[in-house]
């Protein structure tokens, strides 16, 4: 095999189908057969031309599953044969102030997969040897995928703040990331509370964790946590500021809510919200690649599941449109083998 076929994103929605030469991996990096690539709402920034150069061609997807076939010069850690995860992240360079303190989420030289260098919407892709994530034994591709961001994402959220087994914690949207939060909280020994839109979401709700579950249509959500004696932490995944402003109300004393659904819209709060009860508000982005390896393993212990739809490769552009519809029930992902 000299050449692979990719999808490059260029322009505005654009993808396009090519095919491309097979070269041997940069110093520090590897080179791995795709198995399957989740499709994540941040393609956007590469399919939508949100790059500073949308005219540079750029392979989307960074929920990538594959298997190594070369390693590039100064790799000792990886080898041919081995199976492998690239996130969101394409590896940290180990020599800025971050990395130097061990921040490497923070590397100020770290590429992001699908973004500023190539991903996984492709038979073959790259990546750096220090953003690569060991797939336990058992695990299937189209399950690691989504665990890889939506999953890595959820659970560095939850472990934000230090948070007592027992403690009330909230999951505001039970979509892509919504619902494997929830799983990852009860699986952490937490009281769960979901917080989503109409009552015809509780029963699935309560069948991925949540011990409570307040419609954010019929009562103020900020309140019904209050009354629920107060959350010592709430992860916020809906994309839309307005719809977190009422949440910081229903911390209690010391709580923390965690943004990680990026909106367009901003998020607005008193300040006295914050000063009495000494409250926070943070934002998280993902994890390290050895973060990522314990978020597997322990979703894998666990049983924690995306719930996903799968298309084959070559429906790239299906697959797109389908996670930016919404109507995916909750990831998607591309599979190879299909």
């Amino acid at each position: 095999m000299s050449a692979y076929r990719a999808f490059e994103a260029t322009g505005v929605h654009q993808l396009r189908l090519v095919e491309r030469e097979l070269v041997d991996p940069e110093p520090g990096h590897v080179r791995l057969r795709v198995e399957a690539c989740g499709v994540c709402h941040s393609d956007v920034l590469a399919v939508e031309g949100l790059r500073p150069d949308p005219s540079r061609p750029v392979v989307p997807g960074h929920e990538i599953v594959g298997v190594i076939d070369a390693v590039g010069a100064g790799v000792t850690a990886w080898r041919p044969g081995d199976r492998v995860g690239v996130g969101f992240l394409n590896g940290h360079c180990w020599e800025c102030e971050p990395c130097r303190r061990g921040a490497f989420v923070n590397c100020l030289n770290q590429e992001q997969t699908g973004t500023t260098v190539d991903g996984g919407y492709a038979e073959v892709t790259y990546a750096r040897a220090s953003g690569l994530v060991r797939i336990p034994d058992g695990m299937p591709a189209v399950e690691a995928a989504p665990l890889l961001c939506a999953g890595l994402t959820t659970l560095t959220a939850l472990q934000q703040a230090p948070t007592r087994v027992g403690a009330l914690v909230a999951v505001q949207g039970i979509g892509g990331l919504g619902h494997l939060a929830l799983q990852y909280a009860r699986s952490l020994g937490h009281r769960v509370a979901a917080i989503a839109r109409g009552q015809e979401k509780e029963k699935l709700a309560r069948e991925l964790g949540a011990h409570e579950y307040i419609d954010s249509t019929d009562t103020d959500p900020g309140v019904a946590l209050a009354d629920l004696g107060g959350a010592s932490l709430i992860v916020a995944t809906a994309s839309s500021g307005t719809s977190m402003n009422p949440l910081v109300r229903g911390l209690a004393p010391g709580g923390s809510l965690v943004v990680v659904g990026a909106a367009p819209d901003p998020l607005t709060v008193a300040t006295a919200d914050l000063i009495f009860g000494t409250r926070r508000i943070v934002g998280s982005l993902t994890g390290s690649s050895i973060q990522n390896e314990d978020n597997l393993v322990f979703s894998l212990a666990h049983d924690i599941r995306p719930a996903t739809e799968t298309m084959p490769f070559t429906h790239a552009m299906d697959a797109y449109e389908r996670m930016l519809s919404g109507k995916a029930r909750f990831r998607v992902v591309l599979d190879m083998a299909a």
